[in-house]
């Protein structure tokens, strides 16, 4: 089984904000193959699974606060004895520009609270992982730019962004060495 893990905050309050980019990515993924509404697990996530290319997938959003991640993640990964290979976390990333999308095998949380988190939960910082820029606030505090949404002119170089992640997960999906991906994408 794969497993990807989408970040964000769970609540409509922050439906569509940058810092749930990670949601935003597998939901689309969950509706593009019709996979249903995501259910509740005892692991402070929900989850949908379902076949994608003749592979059993699972995506994830965790229910704790984005800093938090790592309470959903780690057992997860555990409850289903999941080799580190068979998972890709999406996440936000400020350091990058809108529309920007990065692939990594492994690496620091580079500030990414919910990053920090999964690694301390993992022991480790050798997994897989697909950024997608948010840019940094031109004006305002970091905290409200994470938690504000895109401007009308950054929505759809965003959603090209979503479709490039996308697009990445499904060849990885399909059998895609992630390190060869990260030649192809970034």
């Amino acid at each position: 089984m794969k497993m990807i893990v989408g970040l964000g905050n769970i609540g409509t309050r922050y439906d569509e904000t940058r810092h749930n980019t990670g949601f935003m990515v597998v939901d689309q993924l969950a509706r593009d193959y019709h996979l249903g509404a995501f259910t509740h697990l005892k692991q402070e996530a929900v989850a949908v699974s379902g076949v994608i290319d003749g592979q059993k997938v699972m995506l994830v959003k965790p229910t704790t606060f984005m800093n938090d991640s790592g309470r959903a993640v780690g057992p997860l990964v555990d409850y289903y004895n999941l080799s580190l290979e068979d998972l890709v976390v999406v996440n936000d990333d400020l350091d990058m520009p809108v529309g920007k999308v990065r692939l990594k095998t492994h690496g620091a949380s580079g500030g990414h609270n919910g990053l920090k988190s999964i690694i301390h939960a993992l022991g480790t910082n050798k997994f897989n992982r697909i950024k997608v820029g948010i840019d940094h606030p031109k004006h305002g505090t970091v905290v409200s730019h994470v938690l504000g949404k895109f401007t009308a002119e950054e929505r759809p170089v965003f959603d090209d962004a979503v479709e490039t992640a996308e697009h990445a997960l499904e060849d990885w999906i399909k059998g895609e060495d992630f390190a060869k991906l990260m030649n192809d994408y970034n």
